[in-house]
């Protein structure tokens, strides 16, 4: 009996076996029930419609990333000593922790069925949010430009363009980036209806363009900046002029990005006819920085010439 007992474990090494097989036996359920529950039995374990989340690392990582982002872009601006590299590694941690953040909302979308109609509906009205907010923002940029174009002051030299600056004629390359531009808002728009009708090829094909016109785009915006005779430092034209066609600019490399997830995604047979949430969104945000640029263009480019 002493032999039988002495050779019985203690009970701390009881409790520690017995927390570790309920730790995997409660994520083996779990596992279970979620994996149950991305079928269609969904109501027979919770009672609406909603995804609550699980817990992610990735916003908080990509918050303090974008900080250091930030805080390291102003030192670069100041020029201090290796600034410019922790620049490069903050850009970097924003893109990894911002992928690794939407794969995860991929998977949900795709493979656990977490996205419902009704998470549908929230996730369409904060894309609108968004999308409203970044107008605002622009709204701003507008506003410094017309404050300082319908009253220069006499530091300006009372008129604008201000003396000394020589503007961009608006009819050479920033007339033909207008026309690219919204050439690439007709391809996509030709994409998402192929999409909704089952063309698959219509859909591949219009991505694909509007892609090359956004690269295009781009790369006649780098031009266009390279041959001006004027800087951001050149005064208040200068300032809003880059302010801008440059925040513009950022814009579209974002959606630039933005279809291009989305084009993947077509190529993974993730989207389909009734389901294409993150391309209908990335569709979206394009066409607003296509009505951005009509406004760019009419009131800096054309009238405060």
């Amino acid at each position: 009996m002493e032999e039988y007992v002495g050779s019985m474990p203690a009970w701390p090494e009881l409790i520690k076996i017995s927390y570790v097989l309920g730790f995997i036996s409660y994520h083996l359920f779990s596992f279970n029930i979620l994996k149950y529950m991305t079928l269609k039995n969904r109501s027979l374990f919770q009672a609406h419609p909603f995804h609550l989340v699980s817990p992610s690392p990735w916003p908080l990582l990509t918050s303090l990333a974008l900080l250091t982002l930030t805080t390291s872009a102003v030192s670069t601006f100041h020029g201090f000593t290796s600034a410019g590299t922790i620049l490069v590694l903050a850009l970097l941690s924003v893109i990894l922790s911002m992928s690794f953040w939407w794969r995860d909302v991929i998977s949900e979308g795709t493979y656990l069925g977490n996205h419902t109609l009704a998470v549908q509906r929230g996730l369409n009205m904060g894309v609108a949010l968004f999308i409203v907010s970044e107008a605002l923002f622009f709204l701003a940029i507008f506003w410094a430009f017309f404050h300082s174009a319908l009253s220069p002051t006499v530091e300006l030299g009372a008129q604008w363009p201000p003396m000394g600056i020589e503007a961009i004629n608006p009819f050479e390359l920033p007339l033909l980036n207008t026309v690219i531009l919204l050439s690439s808002g007709v391809t996509v728009t030709y994409a998402h209806h192929s999409l909704i009708q089952g063309n698959r090829k219509g859909t591949l094909y219009g991505l694909v363009a509007t892609l090359l016109l956004a690269i295009v785009f781009t790369a006649f915006q780098g031009v266009e900046y390279s041959v001006s005779s004027f800087t951001i430092s050149d005064g208040a034209f200068g300032s809003c002029f880059y302010f801008g066609t440059g925040f513009h600019g950022i814009h579209v490399m974002i959606g630039t990005a933005f279809i291009a997830v989305g084009f993947w995604r077509v190529l993974g047979y993730h989207s389909t006819e009734n389901h294409h949430l993150g391309l209908e969104s990335s569709i979206l945000y394009w066409h607003f920085v296509d009505v951005v640029w009509l406004f760019l263009f009419i009131s800096i480019y054309y009238w405060g010439s």
